[in-house]
């Protein structure tokens, strides 16, 4: 027997997950969030998941903290907490709950455990990883460092620990300019992504900005020529594109901004259509948020987001596995590299 098959084996003699009108309409609420993209019927599957694992939360002082690439059961049905990285990492601080349970990948629950290195915080699949974390290293880190001395480092939360530990500061697509000015110095060395660095420097051309060669699998695959070909095809959608998107897509687009910013543009502006030009499940989370709003054209999926299921967040609830650990020598680095972050943006915020 596989060990998939034991783990639903054992889910199921625990827990009634059978499809269920019943379930459904107990959590009619829920499903409301997120009816333009789910129809009633398929939420009578994961009707069941999402009653188990709130009930599992209660009974284990657990929060879920979701991103905005978790499919909409996840973002709507069970996470306590969404948002971008840096409001994860923010929310990470605040918590209270004795466990977490990471609604995302790898690097986001390392961070939520420097920031709670005496809590639990369990990944619900452990090779749910990322291509920038994996793109840098901390000999990438000290290359930079010799190759230009004294500048320094700004890593994108997108990182290990490990790298985290070995930077100045970290920032997120959200807060990357604010960082970036706050440094001291007029060389500043960005790691792992080479496009938010690029549009970086478009932003604040007062620093030299230089760059480790690494790419978010999601964003790098747009192209311009993509986004002029639908513009010409619908000349009326606002498009709206991630900063981890190459350059000449920025470019093409009516605005870019971080996941929390795309959410507030579409808030504030409500246009009539809207590309998003980032992970599928953006528009998906916000649709029913702003039904006036027709989200059109295509996007790409994040196969690591995409781990991250209800059977298996139900599944680390009740084993309470996977624990994430930190390396106890880099959590103090790797913590004040988070910090200063969160701290530089909170004083932005607040000027």
């Amino acid at each position: 027997m596989s060990a998939l098959t034991q783990i639903r084996a054992t889910l199921h003699a625990a827990f009634d997950l059978r499809p269920s009108i019943a379930a459904a309409e107990a959590t009619r609420d829920i499903h409301a969030r997120m009816s333009r993209v789910m129809p009633f019927a398929d939420w009578a599957r994961h009707a069941p998941y999402v009653l188990a694992i709130n009930r599992l939360k209660a009974e284990r002082g657990a929060v879920v903290l979701a991103h905005n690439y978790m499919t909409p059961d996840i973002y709507h049905g069970i996470a306590d907490v969404v948002g971008d990285s840096l409001q994860l990492a923010i929310a990470a601080t605040r918590v209270k709950a004795d466990v977490i349970v990471q609604g995302g990948v790898h690097f986001m629950a390392e961070t939520s455990k420097i920031l709670n290195p005496s809590k639990t915080v369990l990944i619900p699949d452990v090779e749910a990883g990322c291509s920038l974390a994996e793109a840098i290293t901390p000999a990438g880190v000290a290359e930079m460092r010799a190759r230009y001395p004294g500048a320094p480092v700004v890593s994108y939360v997108n990182t290990t620990a490990a790298v985290k530990a070995v930077s100045d500061v970290c920032c997120t697509s959200a807060n990357a300019a604010q960082i970036v000015r706050a440094m001291p110095g007029d060389t500043i060395i960005m790691t792992p992504d080479k496009y938010l660095a690029q549009n970086v420097a478009r932003q604040v051309p007062e620093k030299r900005i230089v760059w480790w060669d690494g790419a978010c699998i999601v964003h790098e695959r747009f192209t311009a020529g993509d986004l002029r070909e639908f513009r010409a095809f619908q000349p009326d959608t606002t498009i709206i594109a991630h900063p981890e998107c190459p350059p000449d897509v920025i470019a093409e687009a009516d605005y870019a901004g971080s996941t929390a910013g795309i959410i507030d543009f579409v808030a504030r502006e409500k246009p009539q259509k809207a590309l998003l030009v980032t992970e599928c499940s953006m528009a998906s989370n916000i649709a029913d948020a702003h039904p006036g709003v027709e989200f059109v054209g295509p996007c790409n999926m994040c196969p690591y987001m995409k781990m991250i299921t209800l059977e298996k967040v139900l599944w680390s609830l009740h084993s309470m596995t996977t624990p994430v650990e930190v390396d106890p020598a880099i959590i103090t680095p790797a913590r004040k590299a988070i910090e200063r972050m969160i701290e530089i943006s909170t004083r932005a915020a607040a000027a």
